[in-house]
């Protein structure tokens, strides 16, 4: 009789519905925050949710290549903002000293400590990165020693910026055939100097300099997964930089991946 009772419970148990578990997130595609874009102030467009309600929205700040504006690259904004992110991109040509990028931050900061403002309580303003392209990537790393700023991506990063400045995490991202910033000369190298930080170094197979441009094409993914870890806390993301195996490994979509000893350990 008891042998028949133990049956019978297995059977409930195992006829019960599980918990759901998570379902895989592919950060290539937009996420689920309807987005709007909007002058900040007179040097800066913002692509941010289109509701600001809920939990306060960490900030992501952007720098342009030579020569490009935001709208050149308001695909991979808008990608960015529909997670959640309020991002705050440098009107100007000319975005390698990471001043014009910080000052988006700042001019943020002051809106979410201003009653009245649709900025007012939405902004954390405890995780705020930076990211950009060719010489905006050189701004991130230059914003990147900033004490405002807590994570950076540096997309075929420009000269500019000093990488040892860095206090967080970085990502640095390079195209395997970008004859503009060729990886092996200007890219890895300073991956190689962010020692003091966790540092990850991905190379996107088959891409040029023109691939970081747009919705910035297979980078697209990484970035959003960095920032909603570093962040946001998504766990998710996570594992899609730092599990095993990961999204960003070694394979048919990049052709080489680093990590130095820190990243290892996160």
């Amino acid at each position: 009789m008891r042998r028949l009772w133990l049956v019978v419970v297995v059977t409930v148990l195992l006829a019960l519905p599980r918990p759901a578990e998570a379902a895989a997130v592919d950060w290539q595609q937009p996420g689920p925050f309807a987005v709007v874009s909007e002058a900040l102030d007179g040097s800066h467009t913002v692509f941010r949710p289109a509701d600001l309600g809920g939990a306060a929205h960490p900030v992501i700040l952007w720098g342009n290549g030579t020569g490009q504006v935001p709208a050149d690259y308001a695909p991979l904004l808008r990608h960015l903002a529909s997670y959640g992110f309020v991002v705050a991109a440098a009107d100007t040509v000319n975005s390698g000293t990471g001043r014009e990028m910080l000052d988006g931050a700042r001019t943020l900061v002051a809106e979410n400590a201003r009653p009245g403002s649709a900025y007012f309580g939405r902004i954390d303003t405890a995780h705020i990165g930076a990211t950009g392209h060719s010489q905006g990537g050189g701004g991130a790393i230059a914003a990147g020693a900033d004490p405002l700023v807590t994570t950076t991506v540096p997309i075929a990063p420009g000269p500019l910026g000093w990488v040892p400045s860095l206090h967080g995490p970085v990502l640095f991202l390079g195209g395997q055939f970008d004859l503009v910033v060729a990886p092996l000369l200007l890219v890895i190298p300073r991956y190689y100097a962010a020692w003091r930080v966790p540092a990850v170094y991905g190379e996107l197979a088959g891409a040029t300099h023109t691939t970081g441009t747009g919705d910035a094409g297979g980078f697209r993914g990484a970035i959003t997964a960095w920032f909603r870890y570093w962040l946001s806390g998504d766990q998710r993301a996570k594992d899609a930089i730092f599990g095993s195996p990961s999204t960003l490994s070694t394979g048919a979509t990049w052709s080489k991946v680093l990590r130095n000893d820190l990243a290892r350990e996160v």
